[in-house]
């Protein structure tokens, strides 16, 4: 069994990018409030900051702030995970099994980066608020309803028409990998 290293740095801000296994799926903006329910209950039990998001159909990119003492994302995940598999189960939806006898709905892995500074942060931010109009969901940030976009706006950190309106943008790669 292949042994992933992964930063553990209690406190840290980490970037995640975490998948569903079929990425045609449409799961997770089909059942938007069951994600919410799930992240909600872990967020009580583990607390931790969200500081952006965006949730697409297949899947998800956020930045998480840690308490001091915790590093502990990964049992984070994998609660968040089978929260929003047994939700699923729980309101009638039919999942697959795979030859383990799982579940099949999500990428078993999930991407993780260390935000190293306030620039590395900054550049994070901005990549998941792109993400909706880089995958080609809308034309510009503002149209994505799934996204911190919203709160950054509301809060006066960000503008309404932040990245104006796009048909071929060039897009920097972070944090996603193709």
């Amino acid at each position: 069994m292949v042994h992933y290293r992964r930063n553990q740095l209690p406190g840290g801000t980490y970037f995640f990018t975490v998948t569903l296994a079929d990425r045609r799926s449409h799961a997770l903006t089909e059942n938007i409030k069951h994600l919410h329910t799930s992240f909600r209950r872990v967020m009580i039990a583990q607390p931790f900051e969200i500081a952006a998001m965006v949730v697409l159909p297949e899947h998800l990119h956020t930045i998480w702030t840690l308490p001091p003492d915790d590093a502990d994302y990964a049992g984070r995940w994998r609660a968040i995970k089978a929260g929003f598999t047994r939700d699923l189960i729980r309101a009638g939806v039919n999942l697959t099994r795979n030859a383990k006898g799982e579940y099949d709905l999500w990428q078993r892995r999930f991407w993780e980066h260390t935000i190293r500074d306030d620039n590395d942060l900054a550049r994070h931010v901005d990549y998941i608020h792109f993400n909706p109009v880089k995958h080609g969901w809308v034309s510009r940030v503002a149209a994505w309803p799934h996204s911190s976009f919203h709160r950054y706006v509301r809060q006066g950190m960000l503008p309404e028409d932040w990245a104006g309106e796009t048909s071929d943008a060039v897009i920097e790669k972070y944090g996603e990998p193709v």
